[in-house]
């Protein structure tokens, strides 16, 4: 020992040149680390701009995951796969309370005292994929609002924006977006005579609508997708005031649809539990089935455990409940928040094993047999959207800074500490 410390030059060399190639090893390899939009899904990142699209760079602490990685925050569009079905064949995201979304101003000199759900703009929701808003609409200061509120009664503490302004970006969408369509079920607590047929009127969005009387009444199946389109009826419009169908021409949703329990009841883990309203879930006579999943209480860091392995479970459970029927719908909280692929991945398997009997939706192939399924890797890197510009990731489930600056700050630490080391030894 002594005598190598005396002569490390002649003695020591040798064995110091492994861990000079492993410490070189590891530098080459903190070099060429994924960035700049090339890491994939469950890949680690350091910075928003790290992932590619579709993509942000976020953890899940609920779960233990504190390292941040890859995580989806855009669903795949299932008809860009395969397209001409009937709509009731395909499953699609939907945002419960859409509206009710963190960091929205509340009105002046008030504080909101309710909920949150969302993180985003409803614009955004529909950009990363969202087709589905559930709305709740109230009678406040002589207009429709949308309220996160209790007893049917909006309050100033409860109240959101009026709902014009969120049909407006509807609009805009479907407009930039001619072929898609989007879904709109309504908690309706609005008594002013004719007042939701004004309000969509205002909204320029009845030259969308899907009239009430070419709905199927009986669980046949809808239009098929491109039929929808081509006529334009690429807005459907449900809710829970059965009486409006008569009056105004709005669907009264529970004719239509069958839906399982909102709240705890429905993240019950093993069960899957009719809603009171709705038929049971393995009626035949209603073609479309929304499936609630997300807790009485919304807890913003707690969603992306929610979105995990329990929500894939609850989808099975749910569709042996309906009579081994896929949910068309899937509602969630704060739908960008997952340990990786959260409810997109979900979405993309119900798909590929309704449309296609494939594993995923990725795996379809348009024109081929059911069944016949491309080799993919897994998981899917990069959504696939039907719509010209993806939505950003600017709410909070992003991290606030990048961690960029300091994790090459780290590796060069490292080899600035190592070079009088190298030096020595060599």
């Amino acid at each position: 020992m002594l005598s190598c410390f005396s002569d490390h030059r002649s003695l020591c060399r040798a064995p110091t040149i492994p861990f000079l190639f492993l410490l070189l090893f590891y530098l080459f390899n903190i070099s060429i680390s994924c960035s700049d939009g090339t890491c994939q899904v469950l890949e680690s990142c350091s910075s928003p701009t790290d992932c590619g699209r579709g993509l942000y760079c976020g953890n899940c602490p609920a779960l233990g995951k504190t390292q941040p990685i890859c995580t989806r925050g855009q669903a795949t569009i299932p008809t860009a796969f395969i397209g001409g079905l009937p709509f009731n064949k395909y499953s699609w995201l939907v945002t419960h309370n859409s509206f009710s979304i963190v960091d929205a101003p509340p009105l002046p000199g008030v504080q909101r005292l309710t909920f949150y759900n969302q993180e985003d703009t409803v614009t955004n929701q529909l950009l990363n994929g969202v087709r589905g808003l559930m709305l709740d609409m109230y009678d406040f200061e002589a207009d429709i609002w949308l309220c996160h509120s209790f007893r049917g009664q909006c309050f100033n503490f409860t109240a959101f924006q009026p709902a014009i302004n969120t049909l407006k970006e509807v609009e805009s969408f479907l407009s930039q977006n001619p072929t898609e369509i989007v879904t709109i079920i309504i908690e309706d607590y609005v008594h002013a005579p004719k007042g939701l047929t004004k309000l969509f009127a205002n909204a320029r969005l009845n030259k969308y609508w899907f009239p009430v009387s070419k709905m199927p009444k009986k669980g046949e199946d809808w239009p098929t997708v491109n039929e929808m389109v081509q006529a334009n009826h690429r807005l459907l419009v449900f809710t829970s005031v059965a009486s409006k169908e008569a009056e105004e021409g709005i669907a009264y949703q529970w004719k239509y649809m069958v839906e399982n329990e909102a709240g705890d009841p429905g993240v019950k883990p093993g069960s899957c539990p009719h809603r009171k309203e709705s038929k049971p879930l393995n009626s035949r006579s209603a073609s479309l089935f929304l499936m609630n999943y997300f807790p009485t209480y919304p807890v913003e860091n707690e969603a992306c455990k929610e979105h995990s392995t329990p929500l894939a479970e609850m989808v099975g459970t749910c569709y042996k409940a309906a009579g081994n029927v896929m949910p068309n719908f899937v509602a969630v909280n704060y739908y960008m928040r997952s340990d990786g692929g959260g409810v997109f991945d979900d979405l993309d398997r119900m798909n590929g094993q309704t449309l296609c009997g494939c594993s995923t939706i990725a795996a379809c192939q348009a024109g081929a047999p059911f069944g016949s399924c491309k080799n993919i890797a897994v998981p899917n890197t990069s959504p696939v959207t039907n719509t010209p510009g993806a939505g950003s990731f600017s709410g909070s489930v992003q991290l606030s800074s990048s961690a960029s600056t300091l994790c090459y700050t780290t590796h060069l630490i490292v080899l600035l500490c190592s070079l009088p080391l190298i030096m020595f030894l060599l």
